[in-house]
């Protein structure tokens, strides 16, 4: 850690991030993963559906990323998925493949033909949901857990025991039920699975201290959704209580509001708590591009980290801070520098929240040098133009404008 983890040549953070009182309680483990779920949960968003050829090209690029491991999907839901599955699995290229299966021996069956190393293995871990949802009884969800769980072990599968809506049961109900599958079926590490995004930081925190004490041998993973916007601040709070995986998807795509997206998560870490996991960084941007694109999912422009417009400033005292600062002292407007991620570099935008700074950079652009009461009435015109509009200008139009404004 450097002498000043919050402020380094590529961001600029708060050092009270650091402020030993802040850190004196961290369990961050030594090794963090990123275990991908886009094939598998994030395909799960309403509309969404990838191709054959889309999760090949998405599994090559979270690769190049760095991304440790991928799930690939679930063999057991169409031919598709499982030529999919299928071919990730036979390809050395860095990842661990998985497959995802119920707790069910014939989706572990399918999970073995595919080659895979690992699997995720799900069942009901709500009572509500087990006799509601699914109409079993509750035994059943035990019984079928422990015999599947067997027979991926004994097929030399990674099991990963993924218990559906873990934060909305009993505490108490559900670890017994884990503990049964421990012991009684086999378990290589248990995935906190916040179903619904409805737990609280604060209840994370207890959660995971929770299952700490009671599995203390057993490696934890977090999958966690986006439903109240809390999936990466738990994320954060689960890893710093000694969680080592992190179950996520490219920009968040998922169920209802989404799984935790990667790549806010990893800046995070890196920015705000000087934790690099091994994800190139600068992939962020365009691995997020190609999901966008094959995926055709609509991305806020001004999206955490990947987003079009993030570093495009038109409010005028921004703009003015930016262009006083430069290059060399750019992360004092900006929290990190955007080729940290891929972005381009920051740039002024022309619109109705645009200064008198930015009028007369792009007047230089054309080079047009007047006085400031002429770029006042510049300025003023802009600003009538992008209440009309309601977007910003291109060059063109602002030349244009200028030029009329200005009567040459």
């Amino acid at each position: 850690m450097t002498d000043t983890p919050w402020k380094t040549e590529d961001w600029f953070t708060s050092p009270w991030n650091f402020a030993p009182e802040v850190t004196k309680d961290w369990k961050f483990p030594e090794k963090i993963q990123i275990h991908d779920v886009t094939l598998r949960d994030g395909e799960q968003q309403a509309g969404l559906a990838f191709n054959f050829d889309d999760k090949i090209r998405i599994a090559e690029a979270l690769a190049e990323a760095g991304v440790h491991r991928i799930e690939a999907g679930m063999p057991v839901v169409s031919k598709d998925d499982a030529k999919v599955v299928q071919e990730l699995a036979k390809r050395d290229f860095g990842p661990k493949v998985y497959a995802f299966a119920r707790c069910m021996v014939e989706d572990v069956k399918r999970a073995v033909d595919s080659g895979v190393k690992g699997v995720i293995m799900e069942v009901p871990a709500s009572p509500h949901l087990i006799e509601l949802g699914y109409r079993w009884d509750l035994d059943r969800a035990i019984d079928l857990s422990i015999e599947s769980t067997i027979y991926a072990h004994e097929q030399g599968l990674e099991v990963v025991f993924f218990p559906i809506d873990f934060t909305r049961s009993d505490l108490e109900w559900v670890i017994d039920l884990i503990d049964r599958v421990g012991t009684e079926g086999h378990m290589d590490g248990l995935a906190l699975v916040d179903t619904m995004g409805a737990t609280s930081i604060h209840a994370m925190q207890y959660f995971v201290r929770s299952m700490k004490q009671r599995f203390p041998n057993i490696p934890l993973e977090a999958h966690f959704h986006m439903d109240y916007g809390m999936g990466v601040a738990n994320t954060i709070m689960a890893l710093s209580e000694g969680v080592e995986v992190v179950q996520s998807t490219v920009m968040g795509v998922g169920e209802r509001a989404g799984n935790v997206p990667m790549e806010e998560t990893v800046m995070a870490l890196k920015t705000l708590y000087n934790i690099d996991i091994g994800i190139k960084l600068e992939n962020l941007k365009s691995l997020a591009d190609l999901v966008k694109d094959v995926s055709g999912v609509t991305v806020p422009n001004n999206r955490p980290v990947v987003g079009d417009d993030l570093f495009k400033v038109e409010s005028g005292i921004i703009a003015t801070w930016l262009l006083n600062c430069g290059e060399e002292h750019q992360t004092e407007v900006m929290p990190f520098r955007p080729r940290m991620v891929g972005q381009e570099e920051p740039e002024t935008v022309m619109g109705k929240g645009s200064g008198i700074d930015t009028v007369k950079e792009w007047l230089a652009r054309i080079q047009i040098v007047v006085d400031d009461e002429k770029s006042m009435e510049v300025l003023m015109a802009v600003k009538d133009w992008g209440l009309v509009h309601k977007r910003l200008m291109t060059s063109d139009e602002f030349q244009s404008l200028a030029k009329d404004v200005l009567g040459m």
